[in-house]
């Protein structure tokens, strides 16, 4: 039996956290391409340090976007994060472009051609899963962990909150009884700020943000609230850390509440089934959950390069389940068709989406108006429900 009375803890880190400014400016160049050619492919790394940025990778698409045109991208993104320090700047950094045309033997495999059908842009296993924790359904302690540095965040743009700095981290611990969050047993944020204020101005700072977050009553003991626990946090982003793209992955999907295939999402094009098949694995577990199937829901995909069906797909509703976990599979199966170029047309993916999800989570977001976070809508609810009647 499950257990029902523990501790769960999750992380979230902050757009100018620097593995963030990596998975933003990856994301950014993939919306430069998709905007362009909405078939276009992508796969770009990104690593920075002190004043320093380096794109590497892949792409096929117009030959408009030049390496000055992607250096310009990365500015932006840099920009748009907000990092005008003396040690990480969006006008000073150096930016160095080393991107080239894609491999012809990988094109070669998952192109379509003739009877062919697009082939998975690579080997791979991916999961989606959701739960009842949260309207979003999604785990607890990573929503809020999100949200916080999310708060955060935006009170910096609009400049509510001028001492506070690009780069932050939080990790909320929950209490669970009965297999359900009650309330935070601590909580830990860490964040860079001007110099001009000390540690415990920046713990009332912070405070009011995480009392908006957290539901009413579940605030932890006072001694339990950590922020800056090492004192001072000048010195952040790029400039105190090097980062690179894709090392968040957790972060990225469900604060380790769920198992992860391994495959990170930011720089690669919706062909790449680690980045749209992990999105077609959270929307049809969200929809399970949502057509009251389950209260909790797994879904494991696996793929094979060059191969354009799913090789399987395994369905665990944790002894929550209203429903038969095989058929439940078989019905999956048919209410979407689970191909690379399936799930690129059901979700609408090849469309400048990206930028935005490279923060903050992938899932658990709202749907936009222009598509984007498509994965997170419930619209195969009644298919599901007809399909139990």
């Amino acid at each position: 039996m499950p257990r029902g009375n523990y501790l769960f803890t999750s992380e979230s880190v902050s757009e100018g956290h620097p593995d963030k400014v990596c998975d933003r400016i990856s994301d950014s160049v993939v919306d430069t391409y998709l905007a362009a050619e909405p078939e276009a492919r992508v796969a770009v790394e990104t690593l920075c340090t002190t004043n320093r940025v380096v794109l590497a990778g892949e792409v096929r698409g117009p030959d408009s976007i030049t390496a000055e045109k992607l250096e310009s991208v990365a500015r932006h993104a840099i920009k748009e994060i907000g990092y005008e320090q003396d040690g990480f700047h969006w006008q000073d950094a150096d930016v160095a472009v080393h991107v080239h045309a894609q491999s012809a033997d990988i094109a070669q495999g998952v192109d379509a051609a003739g009877n062919k059908d697009e082939g998975a842009g690579d080997q791979g296993i991916m999961f989606g899963y959701a739960c009842r924790e949260t309207p979003e359904l999604m785990p607890a302690p990573i929503h809020y962990a999100h949200e916080i540095l999310h708060s955060l965040a935006e009170a910096r743009h609009s400049g509510a909150q001028p001492d506070l700095g690009p780069d932050s981290k939080s990790q909320v611990s929950l209490q669970y009884e009965n297999g359900k969050p009650v309330r935070a047993t601590s909580v830990v944020v860490s964040t860079q700020h001007t110099e001009n204020v000390s540690q415990d101005e920046v713990r009332e700072i912070v405070r009011p943000f995480v009392n908006n977050v957290l539901p009413e009553g579940w605030m932890c003991p006072d001694d339990q609230f950590y922020v800056n626990p090492t004192g001072i946090f000048v010195i952040g982003g790029p400039d105190g850390d090097a980062g690179l793209t894709g090392r968040k992955i957790i972060v990225d999907t469900y604060g380790g509440a769920a198992p992860h295939g391994g495959g990170a999402f930011s720089g690669k094009d919706p062909t790449k089934v680690d980045r749209s098949a992990a999105y077609a694995a959270r929307y049809l577990a969200k929809n399970v959950v949502a057509a009251e199937l389950a209260d909790r829901c797994t879904i494991q995909l696996a793929y094979a390069i060059g191969v354009s069906r799913p090789l399987s797909i395994y369905v665990d509703l944790h002894q929550t389940g209203q429903v038969d976990e095989e058929k439940l599979e078989a019905v999956l199966m048919d209410v979407m068709n689970l191909s690379p170029r399936g799930i690129r047309q059901h979700l609408q993916l090849n469309r400048p989406i990206y930028a935005r999800t490279a923060a903050y989570g992938h899932f658990g977001r709202n749907p936009d108006p222009d598509g984007g976070f498509s994965w997170e809508k419930t619209d195969l609810v009644d298919d599901l429900k007809s399909a139990f009647a």
